[in-house]
């Protein structure tokens, strides 16, 4: 008798339609190379812009503005506190000129960044004499006006001594000692420097110098005159006859930005094992403001 069932010599086969790859639709698939390349292109001129109208990174290199700024500081300079001009430019692209562009002039102790009148190198000095005024260097001391510019004597201070700060440079063995935990530092004489506009900040003055006599000098109207805080070891406007500084004072055009603070600051132990990136960093350095203190005039 028929069970009435049929067998089926192998399993089940299900149809399942493939869509065919087409020739356009490899095609479709390659990278743009031109749009990836355009997009490059555009972000990297949003940055160049950034850096040249808003604000942008910079290093200290060297230890003329000790003990305010270490070699190995990072800092942020804005673009825009004095308007725009050639030396506002990233990496001095556009031709030198006396143009400037909503300009304005610095106030007694801004932190500037001006660039050397023969070449293109940005150096970092403050501001200590405006248009006008006429400046003098009397034994480390600045006249300005025929004043003398206050300076008072306040406690030593003990900057770090690494492989960026090295302490050698003062040229006095007897800086070199021993803090309470038995660390290495560089103690330094310093002083409290008040302008005339209240601006104070600290400066070192610890030998005497060719540069600690000059002038006097008349600023010319579009001009200031700089120095660096570690007085002894800076070229600055005092440097009128070596290339080395910025040889008389420093038109307002040359002046590519203000230092505002600290970003963060290495010890020059860094190297490219990742963990340097963090034991290299300095302590309480980070988010430090370049501004000075203004003093408060004494109620009457």
């Amino acid at each position: 008798m028929g069970t009435g069932l049929r067998h089926h010599r192998g399993p089940s086969r299900l149809s399942i339609d493939t869509p065919a790859v087409t020739k356009s639709d490899k095609q479709d698939e390659k990278v743009n190379w031109f749009a990836e390349i355009r997009g490059l292109g555009l972000m990297l001129l949003a940055v160049f812009a950034f850096h040249s109208f808003i604000a942008k990174p910079f290093y200290i290199p060297s230890e003329s503005m000790l003990p305010n700024l270490l070699v190995g500081d990072r800092l942020v300079v804005s673009k825009y506190p004095y308007g725009w001009n050639w030396s506002s430019v990233s990496f001095h692209l556009a031709p030198r000129g006396d143009w400037r562009v909503a300009g304005s002039t610095p106030e007694y102790g801004d932190i500037v960044i001006p660039v050397h009148p023969e070449r293109d190198e940005d150096y970092i000095k403050r501001v200590v004499a405006l248009p006008g005024d006429t400046i003098a260097v009397v034994n480390g001391r600045i006249e300005l006006n025929g004043q003398t510019v206050p300076q008072e004597v306040e406690p030593a201070r003990d900057l770090p001594v690494d492989a960026n700060s090295t302490c050698w440079g003062f040229g006095d063995p007897s800086f070199l000692v021993t803090d309470d935990d038995g660390k290495p530092v560089c103690r330094v004489p310093v002083l409290r420097e008040t302008l005339p506009n209240g601006a104070n900040y600290l400066v070192i003055d610890h030998t005497r110098t060719q540069l600690d006599n000059f002038g006097p000098m008349t600023i010319p109207e579009g001009e200031v005159f700089v120095m660096g805080d570690n007085r002894d070891h800076s070229s600055d406007s005092r440097e009128l006859n070596s290339s080395r500084g910025l040889l008389g004072p420093v038109p307002l055009e040359n002046i590519g930005g203000r230092a505002e603070f600290i970003t963060f600051s290495l010890d020059g132990t860094t190297s490219l094992n990742p963990v340097t990136w963090f034991t290299s960093l300095r302590e309480n350095r980070s988010w430090t403001t370049l501004r000075p203190a203004i003093a408060q005039e004494p109620e009457g």
